[in-house]
């Protein structure tokens, strides 16, 4: 069997398998945010932490408590580092240096998982297991929360309430997260995930040296950083490492957990809003670009420039050959495409228009299928300005899901969409005007695609890195760190003060003038200008990149 037909394969079990899931997972998780009943747990939850389960919150109050639960997320895991040295299961490691603790706390209370040094010669178990993994968890429920409270602006009328953000933080933690995770790590370690407290083992290698191989509660944390989009890595070279995807199949189950929750999520949407054919419409948009998107990648690498992949038949430098190019290229278009920093190939090594691939995927505003959460709201963002356009070009209001999208709605949309490219944009000429992009370990156009690399994955809070750059100096960690931030929690606020005014609005019934958002013309006007808009946006950077290399 060829690589190529292999690979082929590969992507058809992975489609295949995630169809099957898309129903019935999405009626579960549907279950879960629409439901009124609390468990025993989830009440002692609420009584701890002082809230009413029954209370409902404006748009407002849910971006408060977001804010609120994130400002001490950040502080505890930032404390966490700082006072390691002092902590069980330490390793005899030294406390993490300021500005690297900033920007670590920083990255998974965002849902990005950067990770500037090495994990296992950096943090102690316990800062590993209590600190990072449980941010996994709850930046994932966040995400997923606040995609939730814009489903409710669109299926609620006349109201200024959009759930409760604890209720929706406890249940998508409790309900959804922890249950698949458990399996889930169960399912790694029969493949070969480690899932240990071991400080380390010696051994002496092939060669006759001795070397320590450090162990750990990999498995619990590997399917956790899958699941939640979140990324990052146990060990400095990720999901590369045989102590975290050993083999073929688990690099198949690690894919398929990253894409499960946000290629099901639309079903989610649809059932809220009482029209399913919505939730199909916003899962065929999801899937036209990724499907895209993987097959570009396997074909820009498999079909490589340069004398020497052109010679083997592919660009193998970087890979790992238990996945081959042709997986590891799939590996690396699902997790750009959502917002999971993980990696299982170095992407500094890909061509220059493989790599133009997985920049273009964060690029699109991870919306194919994008980050749990982060995904869905993305996208109904975009079908917003789909519909805007539309109604300017036949000269009558948009409709979107029976609720008026009128100057106020846009506003909230076009924000939310200009935020991460000003960051990516002002943070790369920031690198370059003040001589920190000299950090990157190469020149011309590829130094300049590493640079801009970097900022678009921490202000899209992917966390995925070229990796050919250093940047643990202060600058690049304060720099990163702030476009983490400000990427993650500015397009919220601007979601759900667009979810607040939709909640008010009285639903409009649908004439003969209405757009319907439900048939394949809507589906290709929504793809159409999500591409549309990166090209405007981020050619130009992409020019002096990629495209230069490349061309």
């Amino acid at each position: 069997m060829s690589m190529t037909t292999a690979g082929v394969l590969f992507v058809l079990s992975l489609v295949v398998a995630l169809v099957a899931v898309h129903r019935p997972f999405g009626d579960h998780m549907y279950r879960v945010v629409a439901g009124t009943r609390s468990s025993r747990v989830e009440r002692g939850i609420y009584r701890l932490v002082g809230v009413d389960p029954a209370a409902e919150q404006t748009w407002g109050v849910y971006a408060r408590s977001v804010l609120a639960f994130s400002a001490v997320s950040l502080l505890f895991l930032y404390a966490f580092q700082r006072l390691q040295n002092h902590l069980w299961l330490s390793l005899g490691f030294d406390p993490v240096v300021p500005h690297g603790a900033w920007n670590t706390a920083v990255s998974f209370v965002t849902n990005t998982n950067w990770q500037w040094y090495s994990g296992e010669s950096t943090m102690g178990h316990l800062v590993q297991m209590a600190g990072l993994a449980v941010q996994n968890f709850v930046s994932a429920a966040v995400g997923i929360a606040v995609a939730v409270a814009l489903v409710r602006g669109f299926a609620r009328s006349r109201t200024g309430e959009l759930g409760n953000f604890w209720v929706d933080l406890t249940r998508v933690t409790l309900r959804i997260l922890l249950p698949i995770a458990v399996l889930g790590a169960l399912a790694l370690m029969l493949g070969g995930v480690v899932q240990n407290l071991s400080g380390g083992t010696d051994v002496t290698t092939l060669t006759g040296g001795a070397q320590t191989i450090t162990g750990g509660p990999v498995a619990s944390q590997e399917v956790i950083k899958e699941l939640g989009t979140n990324g990052g890595g146990f060990y400095n070279v990720n999901s590369a490492h045989p102590f975290e995807n050993p083999t073929a199949w688990t690099n198949w189950l690690e894919i398929f957990l990253i894409l499960v929750i946000p290629f099901s999520l639309p079903r989610v949407f649809g059932r809220m809003v009482g029209q399913k054919r919505q939730g199909y419409a916003i899962v065929a948009v999801m899937a036209i670009l990724a499907l895209a998107s993987i097959t570009l990648t396997n074909v820009f690498e498999l079909t490589g420039d340069g004398t020497v992949p052109q010679a083997v038949g592919a660009a193998l430098e970087g890979k790992e050959v238990r996945f081959d190019v042709s997986n590891s290229a799939t590996f690396a278009a699902a997790t750009t495409l959502t917002s999971t920093g993980a990696v299982n190939s170095f992407h500094d090594s890909y061509t220059a228009l493989g790599g133009m691939m997985t920049l273009g995927n964060m690029m699109l505003g991870e919306v194919a299928p994008g980050g749990v959460g982060a995904g869905l709201y993305g996208l109904l963002i975009l079908a917003v300005i789909t519909v805007f356009v539309a109604g300017l070009m036949v000269g009558r209001t948009p409709e979107y899901v029976g609720k008026k999208i009128g100057s106020r709605e846009i506003k909230f949309a076009s924000m939310y969409f200009l935020i991460t490219p000003a960051l990516v944009l002002t943070g790369t000429a920031a690198a370059f005007a003040t001589g920190n992009a000299s950090t990157a370990l190469n020149v011309g156009p590829h130094g300049l695609s590493e640079v801009l690399y970097a900022f678009t994955s921490a202000s899209n809070n992917n966390g995925s890195a070229f990796a050919g750059i250093t940047v643990n100096t202060p600058w690049w960690n304060t720099a990163l760190g702030l476009c983490m931030l400000l990427g993650r929690f500015l397009p919220i606020i601007f979601v759900l003060a667009l979810a607040g005014s939709l909640a008010r609005q009285q639903p409009t019934p649908a004439s003969e003038g209405t757009l319907p958002t439900h048939r394949p013309l809507f589906v290709g006007m929504v793809v159409g200008v999500t591409v549309v808009l990166v090209a405007l946006t981020f050619l130009p950077a992409l020019a002096l990149g990629p495209l230069a290399e490349g061309l």
